[in-house]
């Protein structure tokens, strides 16, 4: 069998609010999205910011956290694992979507 490693650490801003859903079964499901700015230099050596958003999902207790603990703008930390889901539309169009599964998560300001 072979060894993997699938861990990812992400330190930014929420963007908006948590938005928070629970499934048939009522286990509580938090989806956010995080703002990681960088700096990138062109050629010429002209300097600007750009951003990334990295979709985060937390399932559970964590959950529960993200509901009660996040609001836009706050700074935090997330650890977790890039999961990759797919899906076939009516027409058969294949779809892809990469989030962060949450593992840990814990807010760097109090904003």
């Amino acid at each position: 069998m072979h060894r993997g490693l699938n861990k990812v650490m992400v330190i930014g801003r929420v963007e908006g609010d948590p938005e928070i859903r629970h499934t048939i079964g009522g286990q509580p499901v938090a989806s956010f999205s995080v703002v990681t700015p960088r700096i990138r230099t062109t050629a010429t050596g002209e300097r600007f910011q750009e951003y990334d958003w990295i979709n985060v999902v937390a399932w559970g207790r964590l959950a529960d956290v993200c509901e009660r603990e996040l609001a836009d703008e706050q700074q935090l930390f997330v650890e977790g694992r890039l999961q990759t889901r797919g899906w076939e539309d009516e027409r058969g169009k294949q779809y892809y979507h990469t989030e962060v599964l949450a593992h840990e998560i814990i807010v760097l300001d109090g904003n």
